[in-house]
This record gives C-alpha cells, structure tokens and sequence, in this order.
C-alpha cells in the first residue's frame, strides 16, 4: 500500500470535492469539449468538475484508492471518466494526443518532472494547453500543504526551462490561500503556469 492508498483510506475526500479553485478560475483557457489528460489525479475532484463540463477526462494517479473514489464521486456526480492507475515514471505519453493537460498540485522529484514535462508538450496538440499550479520552495515550513523536500517543487523559472515548445499564456508566482479539504488549508506559496502548443508545432 503507497502512502497515497492510506491518505485515501478514509471515506472523507483528504483534499475535498471542489475543484482547485485555480484550475476553475481559467478553465475556459482550455479547448472546449476537448480530451483532458490529468496528472496526479487523486480523488477525482478536478476530473469530475471537467467531466461536468463537457471535457472527457483521462485520469492518472499511482493510487487504486485514490482513483475508486473518483469514481464513486463521479457516479455521484452523474459524469463518467476513465482513469489509469500508473506511476508517472512508467507511463507512456502518445504524442499529439490530448487537448490539454493539468497538473494540480502532483508534485515530482525534479530529475522525473523535468522528464515528464518534455513528454507534455509532445503530447498536446497543437492548440494544446498545458495547465498547472505547485507549491514553490518558498511553501517549505509553512505546515499547510505541500512536499516537505524543495526538489519536488518547482519555481516560475524552472517551468519556463523545463517547458520550451509552449507559449506561455499565465505564469505566476505568488501567495494565497488555499482550503481543499484538510490535505491543504492556509497561506501558501504556489506557481501557476498555464502555456499552448502552437499550431502546427509538432
């Protein structure tokens, strides 16, 4: 059993059922109707909140207890999705595959995300969009959130290295609160990062 199948032992959702309020903020950012590949899943709270808006959704995460909740939230909800349990270190992007992808709050050690970004941007479209928010080194010792080693927690400046072939649409590195259950709950420093696969870029 990984750390994330017992975080998501309980019948409480550890990050809530909303939406990360981000991701709701610029969701129109992303092709509408369009096919959503979502990293780090979890419980199923942004998948079901696309789901709901017409997106079909691919949802991954390493943790089967994870993604059974999402499922059961999305029953709930009255939307389907698909879901696959991998670890991101062996999963396979297709290239041009997916409208868009989003990664909220999956936090990977930097050698690994470096990787998995590359794989991003060749796996989008064109017209792609690629939608994330992190918690930064800054976040460290803060208690309300959060990897507890920096590595796995990237800056403006190192997305923008690790995401050469997208255009930037949002970046921002900033302070803000942030209530998602009881996994995250208070003031938090974060990135968020928004870009797009040009048109013909392939």
């Amino acid at each position: 059993m990984t750390k994330f199948d017992q975080r998501y032992g309980s019948e409480i959702f550890f990050y809530g059922t909303e939406p990360n309020t981000f991701l709701a903020a610029f969701v129109d950012r992303l092709p509408a109707g369009g096919t959503v590949l979502s990293l780090g899943e979890g419980e199923g709270r942004n998948a079901v909140y696309l789901a709901e808006r017409g997106f079909r959704v691919h949802a991954l995460d390493e943790s089967a207890v994870g993604l059974a909740k999402a499922h059961r939230l999305a029953t709930t909800r009255g939307v389907s999705m698909t879901t696959e349990c991998v670890d991101l270190a062996h999963y396979a992007f297709a290239p041009a595959r997916w409208d868009a992808i989003i990664s909220i709050w999956c936090h990977l050690p930097s050698q690994l995300r470096t990787r998995v970004h590359a794989d991003v941007v060749r796996s989008l479209r064109p017209g792609g969009v690629y939608l994330l928010e992190a918690y930064t080194p800054a976040q460290i010792g803060r208690g309300t959130g959060g990897p507890s080693d920096p590595d796995f927690m990237p800056t403006a400046g190192m997305l923008a290295a690790e995401l050469t072939g997208l255009n930037p649409l949002h970046v921002l590195e900033t302070e803000r609160e942030v209530s998602e259950g009881s996994g995250h709950r208070g003031h938090s420093a974060v990135v968020q990062w928004i870009g797009l696969r040009a048109e013909g870029a392939l």
